[in-house]
């Protein structure tokens, strides 16, 4: 029998390839999303989570044997998003459809489990690197633990079973993004290329020598599904990465070279991109009208804040998987090929000339 998901966050980065994959492999699946974008395969369903009422109304009649939350709403303080974060969960939870049969439901957060939430992203006394699942929660407010308590809660009343999913920073296309470092690099080098700027790197001397690691959003997308589909694998949280490391001092030269850039040397100073793109955007929309490109506003393909947030990391950051190997998630993707493989669908869909 063809099985049925929900993907919660379509639209988004992760769930737009989470959405693709389930189609790819026969599923009936219903996207949500507060204002729905077309997508083969992908049956829309409009809704915004802070109105439970709306939620449960656009949810009556789905009966999903899946269901992936891969969406969060940004707030000015940690408070902010922790109420309107779980808040969130916790009314689509309560508007589906009471489970006929086994159900399960995966979470995506990330690696502000063990790094702590913006308003103390790297600081304080952080677990030892690679990060290991086992590593306990930070004694430090976090809507992502806000978030998995509600799926818990949920479980415990409803009788189904979960995952959690922790990727490190995602590679991937969707435009209005709010984390969307790939397309954040795209555009940056565009405007270099336009200017005559210099292609220089925007973080600390700990993230261009260190090594680190990265999530494409396919990769996250099968670990999804496996965990969806794999009995060992439910109940359980998981680190999900591409497999490999790199350093940025080297994947800065690779991302140059596609575009026809010389990266610039770097001296270790940061030059935050907040700063270095916060005139661009009439530059960027007389690119988009000379090119005939898709978005003219740059600030629905751009978020240096959150690219700044990861390259500027005082420390070096990578992730263990052992977890997923051991239970048998065996698929690997490398990172470099993950940003040309988003480069060239950003140029296919006329985001970037």
């Amino acid at each position: 029998m063809t099985k049925t998901a929900l993907v919660v966050g379509a639209s988004g980065i992760v769930g737009n390839a989470t959405a693709g994959l389930l189609f790819e492999q026969g599923w009936k699946v219903y996207g949500l999303a507060r204002r729905p974008t077309a997508q083969e395969g992908v049956e829309p369903v409009a809704a915004d989570l802070q109105d439970a009422s709306a939620t449960a109304a656009a949810l009556s009649g789905i009966a999903p044997d899946a269901v992936f939350i891969t969406t969060w709403l940004r707030q000015d303080s940690e408070a902010e998003n922790i109420r309107v974060n779980s808040a969130m969960v916790r009314n689509l939870l309560d508007g589906l459809p009471k489970p006929a049969g086994p159900r399960h439901v995966a979470l995506v957060t990330g690696l502000k489990h063990y790094l702590g939430p913006f308003e103390a992203y790297g600081k304080g006394v952080l677990p030892q690197t690679p990060f290991r699942e086992e590593q306990g929660r930070l004694d430090v407010e976090n809507f992502y633990y806000a978030q998995e308590d509600e799926v818990f809660a949920a479980a415990a009343r409803d009788g189904f079973t979960w995952s959690v999913h922790r990727p490190h920073t995602v590679i991937g296309k969707a435009v209005g993004n709010a984390m969307n470092m790939g397309t954040t690099l795209a555009v940056y080098a565009t405007l270099c290329r336009e200017s005559g700027r210099p292609f220089a790197f925007p973080g600390s001397a700990a993230q261009w020598s260190g090594l680190t690691d990265m999530t494409d959003a396919r990769q996250l997308a099968r670990h999804l599904l496996w965990a969806a589909e794999t009995e060992v694998a439910h109940d359980q949280a998981f680190n999900i990465v591409n497999g490999d490391v790199f350093r940025w001092q080297w994947m800065w030269s690779r991302i140059a070279n596609w575009f026809g850039l010389e990266a610039a040397p770097f001296d270790g100073t940061p030059r935050p991109l907040q700063a270095q793109m916060a005139d661009d955007a009439g530059l960027w929309r007389n690119i988009a009208e000379r090119e005939g490109l898709a978005e003219p506003d740059l600030s629905r393909l751009a978020s240096p804040w959150h690219t700044d947030a990861d390259l500027g990391r005082p420390i070096e950051v990578v992730t263990d998987m052992s977890k997923s190997r051991r239970l048998g998630f065996s698929e690997y993707q490398s990172t470099d090929d993950a940003f040309f493989a988003l480069f060239e669908r950003l140029r296919a869909d006329r985001l970037i000339p």
